[in-house]
């Protein structure tokens, strides 16, 4: 029996169209995040980078992303294991610590909607940052980011 494509190959082996299936689509990784200086604690806020569309949790403007935002970040396998920052749930993140995708996640499931139904995306949960000052970023600190 064939296994699937992420089961086969490592991150470094996958083709740039597998690299970028494997995104689960969660959009916690546009959301802003504080680092505390001292403690170099990272906290999640439910802010999120104006490209993600709120609904999709899709990069609004992805191909131009790099350009168009200064503190967006390209992933990449060669980068990924130093990301601390990604969400537990991340797909890119799991697959690199040698874990399976979870049943919601759209190549095990089948659906690009079952991670919303599950819970585990940033629809309904986001507030775009050109609504939020930035001396107020700290009022969004949220704990349900994993």
């Amino acid at each position: 029996m064939n296994q699937p494509f992420w089961i086969q190959k490592s991150l470094d082996q996958m083709s740039p169209i597998e690299w970028e299936s494997i995104c689960d689509g969660c959009g916690k990784c546009c959301l802003n995040k504080l680092e505390n200086i001292e403690t170099r604690e990272v906290f999640n806020t439910n802010v999120a980078c104006y490209l993600l569309d709120d609904t999709s949790c899709q990069c609004s403007d992805y191909e131009n992303r790099l350009a168009r935002v200064s503190r967006c970040f390209k992933l990449t396998p060669q980068n990924i294991s130093e990301q601390d920052w990604l969400p537990s749930t991340c797909a890119y993140r799991l697959l690199s610590e040698g874990k399976s995708l979870p049943s919601w996640h759209h190549l095990v499931s089948g659906s690009s909607e079952a991670i919303h139904s599950s819970g585990m995306s940033v629809r309904g949960k986001i507030i775009s940052e050109h609504r939020v000052h930035e001396e107020d970023m700290e009022d969004f600190i949220v704990k349900w980011v994993n």
